[in-house]
């Protein structure tokens, strides 16, 4: 039978995560340390767990409101206030979703129209392109560089806007690279985008995770981008609630009407038990946040640290828990890299073209791993380096 005549062709064009690859040739084999994926290797704190198991043994188990439960919502208000200094409603400019990947999907289908333009800045996270296609929009890549340690250049901005350009999707920090944007980056680019009269969806599921003393900004809170960005978060990163499930959307209320909309046909509401856990994340989880930053910042200059000793060139990461060095000096692609690697060493990770082309000549490696195993790694990745040195 010919199947895809019965199938959409937008979703049959769009190619599988290219971070999976690796990760499953990894639970194939024996004795494989996999630094590819990017999940918290902490559990979530006891006291959120308590009140996840709390609210199931009291039956809490029914549907929540469409947009969350009230209480979630006002403390997802109050958190962005205190920490970022902007003023949502949790009533009409506050959505829970499934998820950060939920509310980006959303944010997609809700303000793209076919044929509408999308910039997105690569390397970047793997859904932001294949969602643009899905929601019948033109992905437009600017090419982020080394150089410049990854970060938008407002001049590279404005020469990727036409008159079909409606959004720019600002993914900082930056998944794979752990590039931030500070302040006065935001500020330039926040002219372009007041200028060009364009809309931003900024990604900030690794706020948190900021280091060398810079904290993350919102570009939302940069004068005139309040009325003009949408704001995606969630709790995998932060809290190490991957498996919860949740994520939210702050933006004006008008959009963030249409994205409910959407999610009540699609999805109807997030998950109730992890919001009452979420809801005692924002509350009481300001220390846990700080002691797991703390620990992936030591592991951080270790694994930069150890990549620069090897020859592997690699910037320093000031955000999230990846690090993006560059394997040009092998002779290898990024994907002959990682598979000789996997194969002769038994260590998975990422090549930096499962984020966009011109992540070739890098690969993406996760510090979000114990010690222990980030110091095998490390010494199985440095053995394999000297003997691709030694013509092996």
């Amino acid at each position: 039978m010919e199947y895809s005549k019965y199938m959409n062709s937008g979703i049959r064009s769009v190619s599988p995560s290219g971070i999976r690859k690796f990760f499953d040739i990894a639970n194939e084999m024996q004795d494989v340390i996999s630094l590819s994926i990017g999940e918290p290797d902490f559990q979530t704190p006891w006291h959120i767990r308590d009140e996840g198991i709390r609210s199931l043994e009291k039956g809490k188990t029914w549907y929540s409101p469409n947009r969350g439960f009230a209480d979630l919502l006002k403390e997802i208000s109050g958190y962005y206030k205190r920490r970022f200094g902007i003023t949502y409603s949790p009533t009409t400019q506050t959505l829970v979703t499934v998820g950060g990947s939920e509310a980006i999907d959303l944010c997609f289908r809700t303000m793209i129209e076919r044929g509408d333009e999308v910039i997105i800045p690569q390397p970047s996270f793997v859904c932001y392109e294949p969602l643009t296609v899905m929601a019948g929009g033109v992905p437009v890549i600017i090419n982020t560089k080394n150089e410049d340690n990854f970060r938008l250049k407002a001049d590279d901005l404005r020469a990727a806007i036409t008159d079909k350009t409606k959004l720019l999707v600002l993914p900082f920090p930056n998944n794979p690279t752990g590039a931030i944007m500070e302040k006065h980056d935001l500020e330039e680019i926040a002219k372009v985008c007041i200028e060009k009269d364009i809309f931003v969806l900024s990604d900030e599921i690794y706020s948190e995770l900021t280091y060398g003393g810079r904290d993350h900004v919102s570009i939302a809170s940069i004068d005139g981008m309040y009325e003009r960005t949408i704001v995606i978060n969630g709790f995998s990163k932060s809290y190490a609630m991957t498996g919860w499930r949740l994520g939210y959307a702050l933006g004006p209320d008008e959009i963030i009407a249409q994205m409910t909309k959407l999610h009540q046909y699609g999805i109807m509401s997030a998950p109730t038990t992890a919001q009452y856990a979420a809801i005692e994340a924002l509350k009481n989880g300001d220390r846990d946040v700080d002691r797991m930053r703390d620990e992936y910042d030591m592991r951080r200059r270790l694994v930069v640290d150890s990549f620069n000793d090897m020859g592997l060139t690699c910037f320093e990461p000031l955000g999230a828990f990846y690090v993006f060095p560059c394997i040009k000096s092998t002779g290898l692609s990024s994907d002959e890299f990682c598979t000789r690697l996997i194969m002769e060493k038994h260590v998975a990770v990422v090549p930096g073209t499962a984020f966009g082309e011109c992540g070739d000549g890098f690969v993406r490696v996760s510090y979000s791993y114990s010690l222990k195993h980030l110091k095998i790694a490390l010494q199985r990745i440095r053995e394999f380096i000297e003997e691709l040195k030694n013509g092996n």
